[in-house]
């Protein structure tokens, strides 16, 4: 694992795209998908919002990146959903969308993705591992992911990981449970 930089957006972006599915959409402001990737890696090769290269670690194999995961504090959201906002206001469009996916006291999984040619293999679980240690050394003992509530087996493993269901939010047209996690500790 490394931290993404600038140069991964291609590869991450698509990759988080099918992690996030519509709210790509949502937050580039077109239902276009080659917009779409084009506005959100853009927004990737710059710091300060929620798709930003800063945010984002890769899981590299035999020379390319084959996952990824997206993490940042609840209490940044407000600051890191502004850039796209702010786009959505400029084109004249409604900006209601764009909404807090987690609470100040939660470290938030934003998305996490495995190539789909190297999934089956566990990598998928080392990289929420991954995120769950980051956590941990940066002393945020509550976690938060989402779950579509259609992904039952993404559901069942957050489960097993001791994640607990703590309410839904609509986001993309798409229901999502919030999944937390507690007692981590530094």
């Amino acid at each position: 694992m490394r931290p993404a930089t600038p140069a991964d957006a291609a590869v991450v972006v698509r990759l988080m795209c099918t992690a996030i599915g519509d709210i790509a959409h949502t937050l580039s402001g077109t239902r276009d998908k080659a917009e779409t990737l084009r506005v959100l890696e853009a927004f990737f090769t710059q710091p300060g919002n929620r798709v930003s290269h800063e945010h984002v670690s890769v899981l590299e194999e035999d020379g390319r990146v084959v996952g990824f995961l997206s993490a940042y504090h609840g209490a940044d959201i407000p600051r890191l959903d502004q850039p796209f906002i702010d786009r959505l206001l400029a084109r004249g469009q409604d900006p209601s969308g764009v909404v807090p996916e987690a609470r100040a006291d939660e470290y938030y999984l934003d998305s996490l993705a495995v190539d789909a040619r190297y999934q089956g293999r566990g990598l998928g679980s080392f990289l929420l591992d991954a995120f769950e240690r980051k956590a941990r050394a940066l002393g945020h003992p509550k976690l938060l992911l989402l779950v579509d509530q259609e992904n039952t087996k993404a559901r069942r493993l957050y489960e097993r990981r001791d994640y607990r269901a703590d309410g839904a939010l609509v986001l993309g047209g798409h229901v999502f449970d919030r999944m937390v996690k507690d007692g981590l500790g530094a």
